[in-house]
């Protein structure tokens, strides 16, 4: 199992050992997912009202961008920035007219009430926004646990009544070398051979 030090200095198991207790067991239990294989995907909670490629094909992406943004040492809860650029080079490679999109999302809980506020990054295609890496979100800490959202992919007037997505203009994904040189390299290989051969 390929794991992604947040440190480039030290390697995972290192990085983990430093943690608080706390945050620690919640690392080993997301580390226990992956080698068991029970990790969960987007696709299996996606709401998909997409005319972008077919369902299937939107399903195998966005799980095949979850999973190696997954190889963080604490699964993908706090990886929204990466995913939304893995996924939007996807895209491009796929010759879609994709971009990323930084910005604010906020959550709200079953009575419609604001939950929960941070910075997000997703994808625009055309007038559709994909905001596909929420499924995970109660992994993170510091998320309250009445957040529950759904992978969401379609058009930006139907984003769900759950959130509000909203961009800062003129603002960039920063670049980070793990998307760069280690997942965007596997993802286009797997483009090529599983979605364009």
């Amino acid at each position: 199992m390929r794991e992604i030090s947040p440190r480039t200095d030290i390697c995972a198991d290192d990085y983990v050992r430093m943690l608080p207790a706390e945050l620690r067991q919640g690392v080993e239990e997301i580390r226990r997912q992956k080698r068991e294989g029970t990790r969960a995907l987007p696709s299996a909670m996606l709401i998909d009202r997409s005319e972008t490629m077919t369902r299937p094909m939107r399903g195998k992406l966005i799980d095949a961008v979850a999973m190696l943004v997954d190889e963080n040492y604490a699964g993908r809860a706090e990886m929204c920035w990466q995913f939304a650029g893995l996924l939007n080079l996807a895209l491009l490679h796929l010759k879609f007219p994709a971009r990323p999109v930084v910005g604010t999302a906020i959550y709200y809980d079953a009575k419609g009430d604001e939950a929960w506020r941070w910075g997000h990054a997703w994808v625009r295609v055309g007038d559709e926004v994909i905001d596909g890496n929420v499924d995970c979100l109660a992994e993170n800490p510091l998320v309250p646990k009445v957040v529950r959202v759904a992978p969401y992919w379609g058009p930006i007037r139907g984003v769900p009544d759950d959130r509000r997505l909203r961009g800062d203009h003129g603002t960039a994904l920063p670049s980070d070398v793990d998307l760069d040189d280690i997942w965007w390299p596997d993802l286009r290989q797997w483009i090529d051979r599983e979605m364009v051969g």
